[in-house]
């Protein structure tokens, strides 16, 4: 729910916009409401479908001053309480909002062939929707010092859920740019299990089970099948073919092209993703969720996968498109996906043959400790044998694969302190020497940045972790929402947004601060 106030010189009016809860369809209402004086409005509405290429057909609704609009399998209805007049392809109105005077506009969204959606009543619209997210917020249990920006992190993760599924898309939007005017736009309007993990953590210590087990249940039916055919990311639903193609149509967010739908990305091979599942799960059944019987069984068989193919090059964390390579987080990932077994196995009495996973799990530490470090520096590096650094290596001692302490940690944080923070603010990697495939240039990674925090944190330089997160909370727009990147210099938002890693990793950040 938003509320933008406008004030002019003959008087002030406020819109209120929300997606209402219950009902059925997916709607939008507008309220506006006189505050003070007059106010002169204009309404103008554009319809289109199919990325902006069909122009639907427009009819008068039989009631009232509303209008529909089919094309194809496509169907919306504005419900609204002035007159409309069409000029040329668009919709307009021109009105006067005074003192006290409410006037609502309803637009819903449902397939050509059913009925049109119902209209709700406005005001019970809102009251519903308005008490629903009160509760949310009330039920949440979050305390510290960063209360309000971890409560509208969580808020944020919550809107990004797909309530029928349990899936949480990476940000509600493709194809904004990492830098201006660049290349790399992407379409992240799907489930990353990556992020979408973090998210678990994320809602668990807050007391947010309901969210946390409908993520894992989504995830239990997304990786349901063979554990060769695990993907990158899904749908809201589970869905596995998310091809990518360009809108050659669409000039791009101030002209940053091309625009991306779907995203090739989904066929990639990331051996990180089994840490990460494996943590999640791990994570929930310490959390108290009621374990799934199938749980374990798919987890071993995961497993029984990792194990036969970690020493295997893959496209690493970042999705590169410049080949595969022998990615120095993906093999600390691999660790931890062991390692989180054989703590589920021991903790929760579950069968497994410990002895074997013990066994490979030191055997993976020990490969990355020979082959990930740099020779000359003593840091880790992105992959092996390679100069470049990483960001991801951060998390090395906040997945204790070693300590914050180690002489290796240490010189990493260095590095990138030296090589990847130009301006104050993390970038994941050097982008002009890095063989990715895409031209360079892009802002900083927030969440790389909040991993950052974490890791001052546990090194104790607890002024620095301070000084770190105040600077990237301040990045936050005027409703405290975040995107993926930054410029440092600016401060200007870059990338898709608002961004569930980004919001997932302050949260983060803020409970490591919170507990050293």
């Amino acid at each position: 729910m938003l509320e933008t106030v406008f004030t002019t010189p003959t008087g002030e009016v406020a819109v209120i916009d929300l997606m209402p809860m219950g009902g059925t369809g997916t709607s939008l209402l507008r309220i506006v409401e006189g505050r003070r004086g007059r106010v002169p409005m204009r309404l103008d509405l554009v319809l289109r479908f199919d990325y902006g290429a069909v122009i639907p057909w427009v009819t008068r609704l039989p009631e009232g001053h509303g209008l529909q609009a089919v094309a194809g399998p496509d169907l919306v209805v504005l419900h609204s309480p002035v007159k409309l007049r069409g000029e040329g392809l668009t919709t307009t109105a021109r009105f006067t909002v005074a003192a006290g005077e409410s006037l609502a506009f309803t637009l819903a969204h449902g397939p050509s062939h059913e009925a049109p959606p119902p209209l709700r009543e406005p005001s019970a619209a809102l009251e519903e929707t308005t008490a629903f997210w009160a509760r949310w917020h009330q039920h949440g249990r979050v305390a510290g010092p960063h209360e309000a920006l971890v409560r509208r992190s969580l808020l944020t993760l919550k809107a990004l859920t797909h309530a029928p599924t349990g899936g949480m898309v990476a940000a509600p939007t493709t194809s904004l740019p990492e830098q201006p005017g660049g290349t790399r736009n992407w379409d992240y309007r799907y489930c990353w299990l990556r992020d979408a993990a973090l998210a678990l953590r994320a809602f668990m210590p807050a007391g947010y089970f309901d969210e946390a087990r409908a993520w894992r249940d989504w995830l239990h039916r997304a990786l349901a099948g063979s554990p060769s055919q695990v993907r990158v990311m899904y749908g809201v639903a589970g869905e596995r073919r998310l091809p990518e193609w360009e809108v050659e149509w669409l000039p791009g967010f101030q002209g940053a092209r091309p625009v991306r739908i779907g995203n090739g990305a989904a066929g990639q091979v990331q051996h990180d993703l089994f840490g990460v599942v494996m943590q999640a799960l791990l994570d929930a059944r310490e959390g108290g969720l009621p374990a799934d019987p199938e749980s374990w069984s798919l987890q071993r068989a995961l497993i029984d996968h990792l194990a036969a193919t970690w020493e295997l090059p893959d496209d690493g964390i970042w999705e590169v498109r410049g080949g595969r390579r022998h990615f120095t987080f993906s093999k600390v990932m691999a660790w931890v996906a062991i390692d989180r077994s054989i703590q589920a196995a021991e903790r929760h009495g579950l069968k497994a043959p410990l002895a074997e996973w013990r066994t490979l799990r030191h055997r993976i530490h020990q490969t990355v400790c020979a082959h990930g470090i740099h020779p000359e520096r003593g840091c880790f590096t992105q992959s092996f044998g390679s100069p470049a650094l990483d960001a991801s290596l951060l998390q090395i001692p906040l997945l204790g694969f070693l300590p914050a302490s180690d002489k290796r940690v240490t010189a990493t944080i260095a590095a990138i302190e030296q090589d990847l923070m130009p301006q104050g603010l993390v970038l994941r990697y050097d982008t002009r020497e890095a063989m990715d495939g895409l031209p360079p240039g892009e802002g900083a990674f927030l969440a790389c940045s909040f991993w950052l925090v974490e890791a001052y944190a546990l090194q104790g330089r607890r002024a620095e972790a301070e000084a770190l997160f105040t600077r990237l909370a301040a990045l936050a727009n005027d409703v405290g929402l975040l995107a993926e990147m930054a410029d440092p210099a600016t401060g200007r938002l870059l990338g898709n947004f608002p961004q569930a890693f980004s919001h997932a990793a302050l949260i983060a950040a803020a409970a490591r601060l919170a507990e050293t």
